[in-house]
Parts: structure tokens; sequence; C-alpha cells
């Protein structure tokens, strides 16, 4: 591997805009848009998707793509069972931007509770088989390798935030985790985006590929606040207001649950607690707990001068992990 660093001698990591970049790493850790272009991962293909039109399908496995900002992680419930067709075209019946609280425009009688802890679509059973009737979900704001022009929408579903690393490759929430440890924020590096291909429905994995050349890393800190990413990471729901206009909230569901039928629905279980409140995975029958954090007994790579750290380092972590899954 090539012994590039990622940001020694880079005045990045001493100044303010380095912090504001890691608090993207802070949302994408789980911590505290509709239209445009956006990229759909329907059917375990990449997808891209200019004014609601799918105008190309990628036919690798892998896609490139620069992260530029994130949303917060968000849930959607909508009442009775899940049909994506239907869901195109009609609004949820409930929604959080936040993962904390119903959003203010979701009318008073379609709340179902005060507050996401405590509702009872929250509850493991609530939705097809094990899972919970409201799903998460994040939004990212991306661009392609090679193309700093263009922002694209991204709707990350809940197995791919939560899901478990195989080798190098980690879910979302994990992939930041460990670049955050790394002081590397997540728009200084390329990120490569694959398929599980063990999962049902479509699923993703993320890893780095290389630090960004600087004229990339200007390009992504310039767009961060710009309109079309703050389209691309917004939550917003087509609802009808009391003079029965129509307020701008349209919402994107593009990833298909239903290309695998769900399993038949389980027992619900004698008794159930509504305080049990723990992550979802976004498919449906699917294992939807997140992963407890594990201890690392690899080494870590130890930090560069100037609070940067080698890729190649980074790298080597997960060459070391893959070693000891072989093992």
């Amino acid at each position: 591997m090539s012994d590039v660093e990622l940001f020694k001698g880079n005045s990045l990591v001493k100044g303010d805009l380095f912090k504001a970049l890691m608090e993207t790493n802070k949302r994408l850790s789980g911590g505290a848009g509709g239209g445009g272009n956006r990229i759909s991962i329907r059917g375990g293909r990449f997808r891209m998707v200019v004014g609601g039109e799918e105008v190309s399908v990628r036919k690798e496995p892998t896609l490139n793509v620069m992260i530029v900002n994130s949303s917060e992680i968000q849930r959607t419930y909508y009442k009775g069972a899940y049909d994506p067709k239907a869901d195109k075209a009609n609004p949820p019946t409930c929604w959080s931007a936040d993962s904390k609280r119903p959003a203010p425009e979701v009318p008073d009688d379609q709340r179902q509770a005060p507050a996401c802890d405590g509702c009872k679509m929250n509850i493991k059973g609530s939705g097809q088989g094990d899972s919970r009737a409201c799903r998460f979900s994040q939004r990212l704001a991306v661009m392609l390798e090679g193309d700093t022009e263009t922002v694209y929408a991204m709707q990350i579903p809940a197995a791919s935030i939560f899901g478990a690393a195989k080798g190098s490759n980690m879910g979302l929430q994990a992939y930041s985790k460990f670049l955050t440890a790394h002081d590397t924020p997540v728009q200084g590096v390329l990120t490569q985006l694959s398929f599980d291909t063990d999962a049902e429905t479509p699923k993703l994995f993320f890893k780095p590929v290389r630090p960004l050349e600087e004229e990339e890393l200007n390009a992504v800190v310039e767009a961060m606040d710009t309109e079309p990413v703050t389209k691309a990471i917004t939550l917003t729901v087509n609802v009808p207001d009391e003079d029965t206009k129509v307020k701008d909230f349209e919402i994107e569901s593009d990833e298909d649950e239903d290309d695998t039928p769900p399993p038949p629905k389980k027992k619900p279980a004698a008794k159930r607690k509504i305080a049990e409140v723990v992550e979802e995975a976004e498919d449906e029958g699917e294992d939807d707990t997140p992963p407890p954090p594990k201890k690392r007994t690899t080494k870590k790579a130890a930090p560069a001068d100037n609070g940067g750290d080698k890729l190649s380092a980074l790298l080597d972590v997960w060459g070391d992990d893959e070693d000891d899954e072989d093992d």
C-alpha cells in the first residue's frame, strides 16, 4: 500500500473548519431532500435519478463517492402493511427528522406518541416479523469521484446504518466511528460504497479508498452549506394544510423492501416492554438490533504528526481484521 499521509502538513487539522467537518462524523456515528439528483439502491444496483426519472443504472457493484454532509437519523411510519408503490405517492402517517419526536408538520391526529422513544410503533414486533413499524433511515449528500459539480441525495436504510462489519466493509455508523477514532473527517476521504451480496434486500457497506486531493476537498467544503446539499439531506413530506393547499414536504422512499416478500409474521411475545427501544434494521424480518460496541484487539494506527493519520495505516487495520477473521 502507498504510504500516503491523510492530513499531515495540512493546515485543515489546526483550524475551526476541521472541527466543523467532524460534526458530520458525529451525526453518522449516531450522535446528537426531496427532489434534485439522487442515487437509489433499489434492486441492489446504483441508479442515478434526475428530476424523478431514472437516467442510468450502474453495472459496477461499487461506487466511489465524496460524502459532503448528512442528516440526523430519521424515522418514517406508514399505517398498515408496507407498500413501496403506495408510499412513493402517499405521505407517511408519522415521521421524525431527528428520531426524537414527530416533526412539527405531522398532523395532531396522526402523531403516534409525543416522543419517539416511547412510541408503540418503535417496539419490536410492531412491523413485519420481529421488526419495528417505524423505520430508521439517514440521508447523505454526496458527489461522485471525478465530478465535483453535481450533488446527489442518498437515502440510507437502517440495515446499512447499523450493519455489522464484514472484514474491511462496515455499516455507515461503524465506518464513521472508525474514521473519528483516527481524527479523520468523513469529508476528507473518498468512500467506496458496495452491496452486501448476502443480504436479501439492498444493504450497503462503506470503506475508505484514499484521501481527497486538495481540489476535491475544497469543493466538498464549499458545497457543505449550499442549497442543493441542504435539500439533499432534508426529510420532506407532502402534507395538506388547513386550506387544503399542499405544503412542500416531499418524501422519497426508493429502497425496495418489496423485492423480497416479507417472512410470515411471527406470533408476538406474551409481553413486550414499551421501554425496550433499540435501533431497527430497514429490511423486514431481519435482525434489527445494532451490534453492541466491540473491544478492538487489533492494532490501531498511530496518529501522524499535526493530528493526521496515514491512510495506509487506516487500511492496514482493516487488513488485520480480515486476517483475524480468516483465522
